[in-house]
């Protein structure tokens, strides 16, 4: 679906630029932001309770949930694609950290909840208190969940494949249905990130298997494999919007790979130390600006021009790409 504009269409791009909206490039932007902000999330939520301590952390966190539900807001009431899709990243962020983790960490604190230490390493938490609170929202994940594996104008790839192979498909996709990219994405968002915490929770829990089980070095190099994977077919996409819907799982199973390594004590996490660690965070920070300001300023029409000069020149369809 291309976005409708009655702008008229700007200058043609010069050779870097025109470089850069090709593949690998589209599918590579989006990987780069969406794995670098799982990074700062962790260290945004650092430095709200060091900068706005006990007092007022939750009111801030509660900004930063309002700022999310503005975006999605402005995103739902865009007709451009790219915009709406970005929108929808960006508020399903902001909601996350902001609403969904900081309630955990209210709930923590009000219940008393103490953080899981490491066994092997004196003094240094393995777990913080607000993430075994999050492990007992594992029923409404499930629950919530089951409405989008059977919802039949789905465009994920993975429910359509568990429809298909498990013949649960509730009926034909409604012909003409329009989809609210920026509420998608932002739901995307928002449900990947939390499965992901809870698969590694569970998974860290020593009573199923603990953070040194045998399984849990195969599931690391099962996500490394997976996230591999995603990434080559991510590296081929033509449309920005589909690179960035693709690219949040993509980066976020990739990022998994991370917080297990990161569990072995393999490297020092520097995202979470903020203050120890000025010069990385600021390199970390200004790359995602970049980055981020390199994919907004992708317009729909050079991408469609250059796909079809591709099909032109290899007599192929190179525009249709994985629905997501």
């Amino acid at each position: 679906m291309n976005a409708v504009s009655n702008e008229a269409a700007p200058a043609p791009p010069g050779r870097l630029k025109k470089l850069l909206y090709r593949p690998p490039y589209i599918g590579l932007l989006a990987f780069l932001i969406v794995f670098v902000v799982q990074a700062l999330g962790h260290t945004v939520m650092i430095l709200m309770e060091d900068i706005f301590g006990e007092q007022y952390v939750y009111e801030s966190a509660f900004a930063m949930g309002l700022f999310g539900a503005v975006l999605l807001l402005i995103g739902m009431r865009k007709a451009n694609e790219v915009s709406a899709t970005w929108l929808g990243f960006w508020a399903g962020t902001f909601l996350w950290t902001g609403w969904v983790e900081f309630s955990f960490v209210w709930s923590a604190h009000t219940l008393g909840v103490p953080d899981l230490m490491d066994p092997r390493v004196a003094g240094k938490i393995a777990t913080k208190a607000e993430y075994l609170v999050m492990m007992s929202s594992v029923g409404v994940l499930l629950s919530t969940m089951i409405y989008f594996l059977f919802n039949k104008e789905t465009k994920c790839n993975m429910f359509q494949w568990i429809q298909r192979h498990g013949h649960m498909r509730t009926g034909k996709p409604t012909p003409g249905h329009q989809r609210n990219f920026a509420g998608i994405t932002a739901l995307e968002t928002i449900y990947v990130i939390w499965f992901c915490y809870l698969l590694l929770l569970f998974i860290y829990d020593e009573s199923i298997l603990g953070d040194h089980h045998p399984a849990t070095y195969v599931i690391f190099f099962l996500m490394v494999i997976w996230a591999g994977y995603l990434f080559l077919r991510l590296m081929k996409f033509w449309k920005v919007t589909t690179a960035i819907r693709y690219g949040i799982p993509t980066a976020i199973i990739a990022w998994n790979a991370v917080e297990i390594a990161g569990r072995w004590h393999l490297f020092t996490e520097f995202w979470e130390h903020p203050w120890d660690y000025g010069l990385e965070m600021s390199l970390f920070t200004g790359g995602l600006v970049i980055a981020a300001w390199l994919a907004v300023r992708t317009p729909a029409h050079v991408k469609a021009e250059l796909a079809r000069e591709q099909q032109a020149a290899s007599g192929k369809d190179t525009t249709r790409n994985p629905r997501s």
